[in-house]
């Protein structure tokens, strides 16, 4: 589920760094912890993500963890502190916002997973549009070993991966391993835990050099049409495509395929 949260310094839970191409890395810095999600963290994460959706210079956001893991769900400590139901309604509210918040952010987000990534953990994974994983990297939904069954993970879980193999987690909070959430379809790519970085910072790139109307256009549609029956998705993504012809860059993207030259965009 999560691991239990100890005493930690007075460093910032979260590390903000900026690469100067537009790349954003947010690294959760609970490390004694593991990183559990903590309601500091959880809002910190927010703000930090309504930070990079209202700055033009972000175009792609890392979101990494620090330590020997990447994040093992909420902190166990924390919500027994306050039983009550107002308490456990808060937490859960601030996690269902934090990771929306992930899915209608213009920029697309890639989560760079090492060691475990259970629960809400395992939910921050499904939730954000990439993954890079370290081949030491495990996955679990594993609430149901202490009687509590992952139901906020699951929406995330069940809209990444097959129902079978979703129920099947969250059933027994078994472990699969890194190679196997990347055959669900859990995780886009598995590396050696040195190559980490670098290939999530490879990825990030790639997507950065495209248009980011494009992008932001382009990732609200994908999340919007997939919840919709087949006509209504090629009716609403006609119109999208429409749009977006319409636009500067998809103009000067045409125009420079055709001239054999490297576009230049505007973002416009």
């Amino acid at each position: 589920m999560a691991a239990i949260a100890r005493v930690e310094d007075d460093a910032p839970v979260l590390l903000e760094e900026r690469d100067g191409s537009g790349i954003l890395r947010l690294t959760m810095n609970r490390p004694a912890a593991r990183n559990a999600l903590s309601m500091e963290l959880m809002s910190a994460l927010i703000e930090a993500l309504d930070r990079a959706g209202a700055d033009k210079e972000t175009r792609v956001v890392l979101i990494a963890g620090s330590g020997i893991g990447f994040c093992p769900g909420h902190d166990l400590r924390e919500m027994r502190a306050d039983p009550s139901r107002e308490a456990y309604a808060r937490i859960f509210d601030r996690c269902s916002e934090m990771m929306q918040k992930i899915v209608r952010l213009r920029q697309p987000v890639i989560a760079e997973v090492h060691g475990i990534a259970t629960a809400a953990g395992c939910q921050l994974v499904a939730s954000c549009d990439l993954a890079v994983a370290s081949e030491d990297a495990r996955f679990a939904t594993s609430g149901i070993n202490v009687g509590l069954f992952c139901s906020t993970p699951m929406v995330a879980l069940s809209r990444a991966i097959g129902r079978k193999a979703a129920m099947e987690m969250l059933l027994t909070g078994d472990f699969i391993d890194a190679a196997t959430a990347k055959a669900l379809g859990l995780v886009n790519q598995v590396v050696a835990a040195g190559e980490l970085r670098a290939a999530t910072d490879a990825l990030a790139h790639k997507i950065a050099e495209k248009s980011a109307l494009a992008i932001a256009l382009g990732k609200e549609a994908f999340y919007r049409q997939i919840e919709m029956d087949l006509s209504s998705a090629y009716t609403y993504t006609n119109e999208v495509m429409t749009d977006n012809m319409q636009a500067h860059d998809a103009e000067e993207g045409i125009d420079a395929f055709i001239e054999k030259r490297k576009p230049v965009w505007r973002d416009a």
